[in-house]
């Protein structure tokens, strides 16, 4: 069972990742928004 959540989970994310990076640019804008938010956590 936890398997199968754990699948389920990952194709979640899977499909929101990819509906959301249409684009090089759009890719570009996630990755970006990705490191600011490392840099944050990292400063704090």
């Amino acid at each position: 069972m936890k398997r199968f959540v754990a699948l389920l989970l990952l194709a979640a994310f899977s499909v929101a990742t990819l509906t959301a990076c249409n684009t090089m640019e759009g890719l570009g804008k996630d990755v970006k928004k990705l490191g600011q938010k490392v840099e944050d956590k990292a400063s704090s």
